[in-house]
């Protein structure tokens, strides 16, 4: 059936499969007539209907108008805004069945012609579109991506908590240009730089010339993030470890390497006040914890660790984190901050917009 429309498949972990979905899309939308209007789910992903979410350029990119259209699904209990990690499908579709009457209401907007700077600047013209929609159907809009909601529930031996200032990283990362997916090579060649400079620790300025970047309202809503102390310095290794989590969200033990190797001692060990620094970073989060963690990977009582020490606990113990950092998380003692924010369906973060506004407010990691 999918075929039979003749749709363009994409793989969003290809990006040679991705530039060539804008070419066929860019193709079909300025052939004349000879292909009929192309269908676009700009937010990529299914979400719960409470906001809209970034749209994605390419449909946008060909710079002609577009039809915006606005579904609304008027029922008592709602089985039909189903989201990508939840119920199973047989699920969904069994509570869908046993209701009388299922509605559903299509409303097709004035088309929308983009202006010349609309035209050049397709971000822009996805924003405002995305504007026009949301207030057609009273929700709000929000900056969060597909891409934010995997880093949050990604599987890996760290799971981030729902306070992490990670994903308003990750945001920062793609507002300079850089696409996560593809910075593996970039992120070795910060590593090494990082390596190079040991502790030291750089203002503004030199993080731009580190990062190649002008300084930027971006770039310092990023630098405010490391900045802890508020001092107008920050380790340029926090920097890499948030970027290898970004990066790589699933691959716990790979981030933590890298990290073993930006902090270790000549010996090639860290200390307990090192892995609170790796971990703290690695989550996103203000304080953490180590301690009942560090004594049990130095079984020796030695004050140091090496990462072999480190990797051999984890695979002894595979569940370390829900055991030794997350154990007391709700509790009066735990170190870990934990956020007020709620997770409305059990699963996934509230990524509403007034939430995030709140957090914008103030990026800083704050230490008690």
């Amino acid at each position: 059936l999918i075929k039979y429309i003749r749709p363009v498949f994409v793989s969003r972990s290809d990006q040679d499969s991705r530039r060539k979905t804008v070419e066929e899309i860019k193709r079909r939308a300025q052939s004349d007539g000879k292909w009929p209007q192309i269908m676009i789910f700009p937010e990529g992903t299914c979400t719960n209907r409470s906001c809209l979410i970034t749209f994605k350029p390419g449909a946008f990119i060909p710079g002609v108008p577009v039809q915006p259209v606005v579904l609304r699904y008027p029922n008592k209990l709602d089985t039909i805004t189903w989201t990508w990690q939840g119920p199973g499908a047989l699920e969904i579709l069994w509570l869908t069945l046993c209701q009388f009457h299922n509605s559903v209401e299509i409303e097709f907007l004035p088309v929308y012609i983009p202006s010349e700077e609309e035209r050049k600047n397709p971000v822009l013209y996805a924003n405002n579109v995305r504007r026009v929609m949301a207030e057609a159907l009273g929700v709000s809009v929000t900056d969060y991506t597909f891409e934010d909601c995997q880093l949050a529930l990604a599987e890996g031996q760290l799971r981030l908590p729902s306070d992490t200032c990670l994903l308003e990283f990750a945001k920062l990362v793609r507002s300079l240009g850089l696409k996560p997916e593809t910075l593996e090579d970039d992120l070795d060649k910060y590593a090494a730089s990082a390596m190079k400079m040991k502790k030291e620790k750089v203002d503004l300025k030199e993080f731009s010339a580190y990062l190649g970047f002008p300084v930027s309202h971006t770039l310092e809503s990023m630098f405010a993030l490391f900045d802890e102390n508020e001092d107008g310095i920050i380790d340029i290794r926090e920097f890499v470890i948030a970027l290898s989590v970004v990066c790589k969200p699933s691959k716990t033990l790979e981030t933590i390497q890298l990290a073993f190797q930006l902090y270790q001692s000549e010996n090639g060990t860290i200390t307990e006040e090192d892995l609170a620094y790796i971990l703290k970073t690695a989550m996103g989060v203000s304080q953490i914890n180590v301690t009942h963690l560090f004594r049990a990977v130095d079984e020796e009582e030695k004050g140091e660790i090496t990462y072999d020490d480190f990797y051999r606990f984890a695979e002894l113990h595979p569940h370390f984190a829900e055991d030794y950092l997350y154990a007391d998380q709700m509790g009066a003692e735990s170190g870990l901050e934990t956020s007020s924010l709620s997770a409305p369906n059990g699963i996934c973060t509230d990524f509403s917009p007034e939430n995030a506004e709140d957090k914008n407010k103030s990026l800083q990691k704050k230490l008690n």
